[in-house]
This record gives C-alpha cells, structure tokens and sequence, in this order.
C-alpha cells in the first residue's frame, strides 16, 4: 500500500522532528522544509499528499506559501499558527487552508487531523461500466460516476474541506440548514467557530456562483443558514 506523503513546513527543528516522528509513526512519510522558499520548492520536488505549514516562517511567510499553493494545487493544508486569534484563523481558511491548529497542540491530535483530512480527499477509482449520472444546478454539473465537477462544461477544483460541503448540498437540494447543523452533518464537528462555515461558502460562491455578490446557487437564508439549488 503506497505511503501518504506529508511535506510538514516549520522553522523550529525540534518542533519539526516531533511532528515528523509522529506521522512517520503513524505509516506517513515525511519531509521537512524549514522556510518559505524551500517549502515551495520541496513541494514540487516531493509532491505531497498533505501539507502541514507553520504561519510563520523566514524568507516567505507562511501566509504566501498557502496562497501560493493553492494557486496551483487543491492538495489539503493544515495550517499551524501561535496567534490563534479568530480573525487569524478564518484569514488562513480565506486562503485556502482546510484546517488548522494553535500552538501549544498535541501531536497526537495534528496526526488525527492529517489522516481524517487525507480520508476525505483520497481518490475514488472511476467506474466507467456505469451510465453517467449527473446532478445539475444552473450550469453546474455533478457527474456522480466520475465525481467531477464543471460549470459551463470547464471542470472545477475544489479543497477537500470545500468539496465535503458542495457535495453535502448537492446531496440536500432545496433545503435549508443552520450553520451548526453543518458544521455536525458535513464534519461532525460538535464544537467548532461556526463562522468557519461563512469562510467556506464564500469559497464555495467564489468557483461556483457567475456573481459570486449576487449568488443564484449557493443562497443565504437571513436568520437561518444556507439553501443550495435554484432560487424559489
């Protein structure tokens, strides 16, 4: 079975080698990148399946790896900050991140974030034999036997995290749901800063929606939550 790969980018080497022993431990396998530069450089070199990223780094920010990355790839990043302020964390969500941590945090618990995160996002091998089905909102199209998604025929990328949300309301269409709910239903989150969810439908509206200032897909419901489909 082949190894997920994790390329984990923090300065301080001994915060690296914990994390790096960790998910080696865990059946991971590891580099390390100990600044900005060298974070985006290993990450063509090395190719992996997840990104652990430390906010602040030398050279290049932490900040402008994720942005940067994700300009190029949907692969999952957990962002890792000291700051842990809320406007912090949903600026990270803003730029892509699928998830992220505070320091002090336990290793054990950034190991099970990584492997849930890479859960979601492994590929489902194609199964040609069946008819194409597809869902379809507008111009935007879900084929359910290859998992793709287009708008306007032009294929769409999404996060892992964004991805786990567009296919829960391609799954719920017409129907309206709090921002608690999701944040249970879509991850099972019990606790959590529901304002995260704002951070995702925006980024959601941002690939899906013509307008993404006038959204005709993805609608906010005043007082409630959010409702998915045409408008009514």
């Amino acid at each position: 079975m082949r190894r997920h790969r994790v390329l984990v980018v923090e300065d301080d080497p001994m915060m690296a080698e914990v994390i790096a022993s960790y998910l080696n431990h865990a059946g991971m396998l590891v580099a390390v990148a100990a600044d900005g530069v060298m974070a985006l450089d290993g990450f063509q070199a090395f190719n992996p399946d997840l990104v652990i990223l430390d906010r602040m780094l030398p050279r290049l920010d932490g900040t402008h790896v994720c942005r940067k990355l994700r300009e190029q790839s949907s692969v999952p990043i957990i962002l890792v900050t000291a700051l842990g302020e809320q406007d912090d964390r949903i600026h990270g969500l803003e730029l892509g991140a699928d998830d992220y941590v505070t320091k002090p945090f336990s290793p054990r618990e950034l190991v099970l974030r990584a492997q849930a995160l890479l859960r979601r996002t492994a590929g489902q091998p194609a199964q040609p034999q069946q008819a194409p089905q597809t869902r379809q909102v507008e111009d935007l199209v879900l084929d359910l036997t290859t998992r793709q998604v287009t708008k306007a025929g032009k294929p769409l990328r999404f996060t892992g995290r964004e991805r786990d949300l567009l296919d829960f309301f391609f799954d719920h269409p017409g129907e309206t749901f709090r921002k608690d709910e999701l944040m249970q239903r879509v991850w099972q989150w019990k606790v959590g800063d529901s304002s995260m969810i704002s951070v995702y439908v925006r980024r959601l509206r941002e690939k899906i929606e013509t307008d993404p200032a006038n959204p005709t897909i993805l609608h906010t419901i005043w007082g409630v939550g959010y409702r998915f489909g045409p408008a009514v």
